[in-house]
């Protein structure tokens, strides 16, 4: 195997190491809500519309750059609803890209973990407990995403309504497929063989040239809304806990 398909194959959270290994015994969620969300997700952020994001960057390469995102609520609402939420919480200001690969071929640069090591996430407002989403995606023509499902089948795959294409914007995960958190990459070039195994919940609309220019250790310094924050639901539950969360930070 060569150096590029060996880089293929790892995988995109911290504990597998091939796609073969990323392979869970993690079962399908079937009881979903009227919006077609799996029950045991219910209480989670939920984009139920388009969201747009921009990234400003502090990269060591080429100093500040703006990169825009925008987030698939419609096709993506778990996920893209958790990464909305988390960035008009400020989570990811301040955060680092910790992992590029663009040798010999583009690949992804990932970032979004607090550690700054691939080995963090998001915990709920309010606790130490890891805030994870199940693995989502959703297949034109189907009325909700499948969840904790991988996608093998190639006339499936063709027809992925968010496919890995260059500027993808997607959650990593280790090896169960409901462990993604906050760690998010953008693919560097198309990559179909990720489809069916990771969720992409966006696309690169302006800027990738900065994305392009990113290296380890370059920083997001800020991540804001700039439209559709009126499609984020955050439950009752969860809009408690950060309030209670903001009120104990506030002097």
């Amino acid at each position: 195997m060569n150096r590029y398909a060996a880089g293929m194959v790892l995988v995109l959270g911290h504990f597998c190491f091939g796609l073969l290994g990323c392979r869970s015994t993690t079962p399908a969620l079937e009881s979903l809500t009227e919006h077609g969300i799996p029950v045991a997700y219910a209480d989670r952020p939920q984009l139920r519309g388009k969201a747009v994001v921009e990234l400003e960057l502090q990269t060591a390469q080429a100093g500040l750059g703006k990169v825009i995102l925008e987030i698939h609520g419609e096709s993506a609402p778990l996920t893209g609803g958790q990464f909305i939420d988390l960035v008009q919480r400020g989570f990811y200001n301040g955060l680092t890209f910790h992992r590029v690969e663009k040798d010999p071929q583009p690949f992804v640069v990932q970032g979004g973990d607090p550690r700054g090591d691939g080995t963090g996430g998001a915990t709920e407002p309010g606790s130490n407990r890891m805030r994870t989403i199940p693995l989502e995606i959703q297949v034109r023509g189907e009325p909700q995403p499948r969840y904790n499902t991988l996608i093998e089948d190639p006339v499936t795959l063709r027809n992925l309504a968010l496919p890995h294409r260059s500027g993808a914007v997607a959650m990593a995960r280790s090896s169960p497929l409901d462990s993604a958190s906050s760690q998010f990459y953008i693919s560097l070039s198309s990559l179909p063989i990720l489809d069916g195994r990771y969720a992409v919940f966006g696309y690169v609309i302006e800027g990738m040239e900065w994305v392009d220019k990113v290296q380890v250790g370059d920083v997001i310094r800020s991540a804001r809304v700039i439209e559709g924050e009126e499609w984020l639901t955050v439950p009752a539950a969860v809009s408690q806990q950060q309030a209670q969360e903001q009120s104990l930070q506030e002097p």
